[in-house]
């Protein structure tokens, strides 16, 4: 159960950062972040009438806010990093941290892998590294890059964390990432009011027109990521932390794949290894 949900995770969050990705070309970052975890909120909202998860209130819920906060600051760093540095080595550098918080946790607590899941971990690690395409080689990192993209990395890894020990039950689970969703929204949104007051530009061009004809893909956005949260707080709940966070952490390889099969855009030979390496190590792990 743990390598399913997990790998769910894992498409969920590639589906979403490619959405996302899409969106951003033709609306502010800001906006799209707002917007579609606004989205999400309603429907989490109603979900939570619905299976009464008001009941499940309780100190738990204190990580759901500690995520709602730590998600949006560790996302304005990433984008911030990845406007001043290079992207390849940002975007591993943050698929990584997902990685690194919650197999640090897990071991914390005991958790100890067998001789082939502990290989696993690391040839999966290796195919996320190879899948983002870090061109190491290429223009240097700035110490100001390198550390907004830390604090991404471990925000990214945090909130994965946190949300797994929010809850114990599934309207538990829907209740704690609705509290997430209201703080993303609150803290995204502070920041949006703070960027157009600066100057920035919250509406793409069409104006609301334009925001209200890309509904359906903020929501799907919005939507996979919640769902990716959950999925992997089942699967941190039902099985060992370290497998669940590295089978998760899979997502640059779907995004890339469906930027091949959709956009058609070529896949570098180290992303082409990083995938294949990514399944060896999702095999390995699986069959430990």
């Amino acid at each position: 159960m743990t390598a399913l949900f997990a790998l769910a995770t894992s498409l969920m969050w590639g589906l979403a950062d490619f959405g996302g990705g899409l969106l951003t070309r033709r609306i502010a970052a800001l906006t799209v972040v707002v917007v579609s975890q606004g989205l999400a909120v309603g429907v989490l909202g109603a979900i939570v009438i619905a299976t009464g998860g008001w009941s499940e209130a309780g100190p738990r819920l204190w990580f759901a806010v500690a995520a709602g906060v730590i998600g949006p600051i560790g996302m304005l760093c990433f984008y911030r990093a990845l406007a001043i540095g290079p992207m390849g080595v940002v975007s591993s550098v943050g698929a990584l941290g997902q990685v690194c918080v919650p197999l640090g946790v897990g071991l914390a607590l005991g958790e100890r892998p067998g001789p082939l899941q502990f290989t696993g971990i690391a040839v999966a690690i290796a195919g996320v590294v190879l899948a983002s395409d870090p061109r190491l080689g290429g223009a240097a990192v700035q110490r100001q890059t390198l550390l907004l993209t830390l604090i991404a990395a471990f925000g990214f890894g945090s909130v994965m964390t946190l949300i797994a020990a929010a809850s114990t039950t599934v309207t538990g689970l829907f209740l704690a990432l609705f509290v997430q969703r209201v703080c993303n929204v609150l803290i995204g949104g502070a920041a949006l009011a703070v960027s157009v007051r600066r100057g920035g530009k919250a509406l793409p061009e069409g104006g609301r027109h334009a925001i209200y004809a890309s509904l359906p893909a903020l929501a799907f956005v919005g939507l996979a990521d919640v769902a990716a949260n959950g999925t992997y707080a089942i699967a941190a709940q039902h099985g060992p932390v370290t497998v669940a966070a590295v089978l998760a952490s899979l997502y640059p390889v779907v995004t890339a794949l469906a930027a091949r099969g959709l956009l058609r855009e070529r896949m570098h030979v180290s992303q082409t290894a990083g995938a294949g390496l990514a399944l060896i190590g999702t095999i390995l792990l699986t069959s430990g």
